[in-house]
C-alpha cells in the first residue's frame, strides 16, 4: 500500500534538491539550462513571472515522478538509495535523449532545430541531451536526477 505521507514529504525535499543542484550548476556558470524558467514559459510571456510559474510546475512534476518512483518501489517490495539512484539515472536519461528532443514540439515560446528563432520563439531548443545549454549540462542533470532518487528511494518506506 502507498505510503502517501513519504511520497508527500520525500517527493517534495528531493525535487528541492535536484533543483537547488540545477540552479547551483547554472548559477556557477556550468550549464546554462534553468528548467524551473523552461517550464514557465510554456505558460507565460512574462519572462519575471514564468520562473515562479515554473518552479511551481517543476515542483508539481517532482511530486508526479515521486508517485512513479514509489510505485515502482512498491511493486518491488522494497525502496533504497541504489534502486532510488538507478531509477532517477533512467529518468534523467529519459528527460535528456526524449523530453528535451519534444519540448519544442509543445513550447509556444521555443525554436526548434528546424525552425530558427522568431518573434515568437526566443527561446533557444535543447538539443539532443540539452548540449545546447552547454557540453556539462548532461553530467548536472544525471547527477540531480540520482540524487532526486536516492534521497526519495533512502526516505521511501515500503
Amino acid at each position: 500500500m502507498m505510503n502517501w505521507g513519504d511520497w508527500l514529504l520525500w517527493g517534495f525535499v528531493s525535487t528541492l534538491l535536484l533543483t537547488t543542484l540545477l540552479s547551483g550548476s547554472q548559477g556557477l556558470g556550468w550549464t546554462r539550462i534553468n528548467l524551473p524558467f523552461m517550464l514557465g514559459t510554456l505558460v507565460s510571456p512574462n519572462r519575471d513571472r514564468a520562473e515562479l510559474l515554473g518552479f511551481g510546475i517543476h515542483l508539481v512534476n517532482g511530486w508526479f515522478f515521486a508517485l512513479l518512483y514509489a510505485a515502482a518501489f512498491e511493486s518491488a517490495g522494497r525502496a533504497g538509495w541504489e534502486r532510488g539512484a538507478a531509477i532517477g539515472f533512467l529518468h534523467a536519461l529519459f528527460v535528456l535523449t526524449i523530453g528535451m528532443r519534444l519540448l519544442p514540439s509543445v513550447h509556444p515560446r521555443m525554436a526548434s532545430e528546424r525552425h530558427g528563432p522568431a518573434a515568437a520563439k526566443l527561446l533557444e531548443p535543447p538539443g539532443f541531451f540539452a548540449l545546447h545549454y552547454g557540453v556539462q549540462t548532461p553530467l548536472w542533470t544525471l547527477a540531480a536526477h540520482v540524487v532526486y532518487g536516492g534521497v526519495f528511494g533512502t526516505f521511501y518506506r515500503v
